[in-house]
């Protein structure tokens, strides 16, 4: 018989588990050279061999919760990008490219000389306020660019699952050099693992420094092809359109290299760009085919979102019936307002369309957890031992530089043949929303050191379960890094006061002791709680409860506002007035 038992259980309760005598589970433990008390716990490996003596096969609770999750989202694995195509079945695509780069450094203005259109004039403040998407032409061959707000909307679609970019195309000007958000651009197009091409933007400008740009990229990993490394850094001025037919050029050519495909007969698959409500026309959703080819009177899904494509534009607004893969397409007839980075499929009509989103919440809606487990120190050696990781993604913040190089060095060299340390991205300040959406993109763990994650941040750590932890000594950071590669790391745990009483009188019971005839103020009192005694604000004992009883009866648990009888381990010096304060320790992430 298979029984879930938890992280760490009392010896009465796993008895109770097996419906057997907490003696006999003693028992067991004690010809396993363990010596435990009825109340106290014992950890799930320790449980688990006494359980199988008693004839039980122990699950870890955990783990039975993480697999009826992971299920629940297997059963949505159809809607997976090229998810069980033929080979033969796919044929050459567009290329989809992104501008990433610093929010001056002439992004869209750049976008806005390469196809032709005038862009940047409609943006308030010349500052791009939503994604766009647009093909041109070059030399026979399609292009498709992204014109996204920043790395940040790229990782955050990124992190729905959305890997909607061939080639990223950093945008650097020449005179500013790299700055922090292109550092940050740079670390979050590796972690996607695209290829980077750099566009080197106002070398009209007198002030411009070609040589010493280059030398900065190099300084970053991004070493120029012309000096023996394998990044392409492309000379451009958007203002006086120069380098444009270089760019497009260097383009074609790392597209040939990674030769993208799909497959155009597939059933139509891609990503959600944008969405909004638009007078006249209602809810126009922008979309990328990744997959497939997209019809209209096709039925979409998108989340929880359905509809039949009333009508369907090119980039250019011109109506169209068809968009195939790698191209965008502006969509009419969805019900609902899709987030961007959604994944979209289509059904073969609202009917079945109702009736799959219908079963996909309910499945999600009955996991354990919603969405992927999440990359803990505490289980990454696990993870490694199931074969599931093979590197440990880290994403670095500190108060100084000077506290970030000791860090980096020490953290890159704790990998080995077996498993490798990634960090993806390292800079100064505090823990932000765009460090969070990049660990939660690249399945990573944020450590920083003398730093703290603002309000924002913490939100979308729990949004997006993503592990947090900080440290005020660096070697400490170091010693856990390489403690999770060893699978050695011990649990934290931490102290969470779960009730408080006030002694009223103390009663003398012979064989036992003093007894504390208390009065719970507030929360409740536990059997199996531990307890601690403070008598004018000094905490003078705390140990396990060797008694709880309420009306002269035994008791598991004694709630606020009632009266009680209780003794603590190795105290009978009770007086009226003492607090007693009940809790429990309870694992933590670090």
């Amino acid at each position: 018989m298979q029984i879930e038992i938890p992280s760490f259980i009392t010896v009465r309760d796993l008895a109770g588990l097996m419906d057997a005598s907490p003696i006999n589970v003693i028992k067991e433990l004690m010809s396993n050279g363990i010596m435990a008390n009825i109340n106290q716990e014992i950890d799930f490996d320790t449980a688990a061999i006494v359980a199988e003596e008693m004839g039980f096969e122990a699950v870890s609770s955990e783990v039975a919760a993480e697999e009826a999750a992971e299920s629940a989202i297997e059963q949505l694995a159809w809607r997976k990008i090229l998810a069980g195509e033929k080979e033969s079945d796919l044929v050459p695509r567009s290329p989809v490219i992104t501008m990433l780069g610093h929010v001056d450094h002439g992004k869209t203005s750049l976008l806005d000389v390469i196809r032709h259109t005038s862009v940047q004039s409609g943006e308030a403040g010349g500052i791009t306020q939503h994604i766009g998407a647009y093909q041109i032409e070059h030399e026979g061959k399609t292009i498709t660019f992204l014109d996204t707000p920043g790395h940040e909307a790229f990782t955050a679609m990124r992190a729905r699952g959305a890997q909607a970019t061939d080639i990223a195309i950093l945008v650097v000007a020449a005179d500013d050099g790299v700055m922090p958000q292109t550092r940050e651009a740079i670390d979050h197009a590796k972690a996607a693992r695209v290829p980077i091409i750099v566009a080197m933007n106002k070398i009209d400008l007198e002030s411009s420094n070609p040589a010493k740009l280059k030398q900065q990229l190099s300084e970053v990993g991004l070493v120029p092809d012309e000096w023996d490394g394998d990044t392409m850094v492309i000379p451009v001025s958007a203002k006086e359109q120069l380098g444009i037919e270089d760019l497009l050029e260097a383009i074609l050519l790392v597209a040939e290299d990674i030769d993208p495909r799909a497959n155009p007969t597939a059933s139509p698959t891609g990503t959600v760009l944008e969405a909004r409500i638009e007078r006249g026309r209602g809810i126009m959703t922008t979309v990328l085919v990744q997959n497939g080819t997209l019809e209209t009177g096709d039925t979409l899904m998108v989340g929880e979102y359905y509809g039949r494509i009333k009508a369907m534009f090119d980039f250019r607004g011109k109506k169209i019936k068809k968009a195939g893969p790698s191209t965008p397409a502006f969509v009419a007839g969805l019900n609902g307002i899709p987030r961007a980075g959604d994944q979209f499929q289509t059904a073969e009509s609202e009917k079945a369309a109702r009736k799959i989103i219908a079963e996909d919440q309910e499945t999600l809606r009955l996991a354990p957890k919603e969405g992927r487990a999440p990359v803990t120190l505490d289980d990454f050696f696990a993870r490694l031992l199931e074969g599931e990781s093979k590197a440990l993604n880290l994403v670095i913040k500190a108060d100084v530089q000077g506290s970030l190089e000791p860090i980096v060095s020490s953290l890159e060299k704790l990998g080995d043949e077996e498993v490798s340390v990634e960090i993806l991205h390292v800079s100064t300040g505090n823990i932000s929303e765009s460090d969070v959406m990049l660990a939660s993109a690249s399945d990573a763990i944020i450590l920083g050191f003398n730093v703290t994650a603002d309000a924002i941040a913490k939100a979308a750590a729990s949004s997006e379960q993503v592990e947090i932890n900080t440290y005020s000594i660096i070697y400490k950071m170091i010693e856990d890094v390489e403690k999770a590669l060893k699978g050695l790391l011990d649990p934290v745990y931490e102290e969470v006061v779960i009730g408080r009483a006030e002694v009223r009188q103390v009663f003398r019971i012979r064989g036992v002791g003093n007894i504390a005839g208390s009065y719970m103020r507030t929360g409740e009192g536990r059997r199996n709680s531990k307890a601690r005694l403070i008598r004018d604000g000094r905490l003078l004992h705390s140990d396990t409860i060797s008694s709880l009883k309420h009306l002269q009866e035994n008791a598991r648990e004694v709630k606020a506002g009632f009266e009680f009888g209780v003794n603590i381990n190795g105290w009978s010096d009770y007086k009226p007035g003492d607090i007693i304060e009940f809790f429990v320790s309870q694992r933590v992430d670090r």
